[in-house]
């Protein structure tokens, strides 16, 4: 078994660094949920904002008002772009996290195949020195009873 030590800490160093990147994969989901809820939440007090704010502009118009509301939509506007542009960014960084963890399970899948290979080996080459080993048992036999039975006559 120490022939596959060596492998066996590569692969335990791959499963570490899997797992790593699982947890930054999980880590860029939760940003993207929490930037997309966030967009959501923005877009939702834009509609209430402007659908009260309409009301009101039908009952009473005056100028300062439609200014401030003006001003304020503007930067909710702003707002609501850059929270978009926050989730856009998010999403991609997840698309690259996910890339990494299937770079990960790749390499730790290799590593588990290389060891496999490895054991069938090691187990081919036991049998065949066991069998190797059995022949010369069987030939030294076969030569010992020629013997036995060459000094008897």
């Amino acid at each position: 078994m120490h022939e596959l030590q060596p492998l066996l800490a590569l692969l335990s160093q791959a499963e570490s660094e899997r797992d790593v990147a699982q947890a930054h994969q999980q880590r860029m989901q939760e940003a993207v949920n929490a930037a997309k809820a966030q967009a959501e939440q923005l877009l939702a007090y834009r509609r209430e904002y402007e659908q009260r704010w309409g009301e009101r502009f039908a009952s009473q118009g005056q100028i300062e008002l439609v200014h401030a509301y003006h001003g304020f939509v503007v930067r909710l506007n702003q707002a609501v772009d850059h929270q978009a542009r926050v989730a856009e960014q998010s999403a991609r960084q997840f698309e690259r996290a996910r890339e990494a963890l299937i770079q990960q399970e790749m390499r730790v899948a290799s590593v588990r195949k290389l060891i496999e290979r490895r054991l069938t080996e090691i187990e081919r080459r036991g049998a065949q020195r066991e069998q190797r080993q059995l022949d010369e048992l069987a030939s030294r036999a076969a030569w010992n009873r020629l013997a036995a039975a060459t000094t008897r006559f």
